[in-house]
């Protein structure tokens, strides 16, 4: 059954699943070794800027997120987004590249890049308010 967007907006974005790249992560495989095999995959890229950002490592953590945002704005134009509307945190496949979003705002506020950092916040608000919730945290 398909549902008539009644808000007048575009309709969410869900992003495909990369079955192999998610079980891998899933499975504990260093995230370098998913990212390396399944470049795409913005869950991989997330999960390298979260590490690294934990470990101190800003400017690595910055450069994971930005390849990971870029990588997921790749996808979600495939998947037909016309760079506005929601991308639900609800939808699992989406997950990678709004943490990625959050990792990259996070590491440019980080370095000084105050500018960056609020679009970054601005546009992970505007895709999905779960995300803001859960990200916060």
């Amino acid at each position: 059954m398909e549902h008539q967007n009644l808000l007048g907006g575009p309709a969410p974005t869900e992003l495909p699943d990369i079955d192999e790249a998610r079980q891998s992560l899933e499975a504990g495989v260093d995230p370098f070794e998913v990212a390396a095999r399944f470049p795409a995959y913005p869950a991989a890229w997330a999960e390298l800027a979260d590490r690294a950002f934990g470990k101190g490592d800003v400017i690595e953590s910055y450069a994971y997120a930005r390849t990971g945002y870029h990588r997921g704005l790749d996808s979600l134009r495939r998947a037909g987004w016309k760079g506005q509307g929601p991308i639900p945190w609800e939808h699992a496949a989406n997950r990678g590249f709004l943490r990625a979003l959050h990792a990259l705002g996070r590491a440019a506020a980080a370095i000084g890049e105050e500018d960056e950092a609020e679009r970054c916040r601005t546009f992970l608000r505007d895709s999905s308010p779960t995300a803001v919730a859960v990200l916060a945290t």
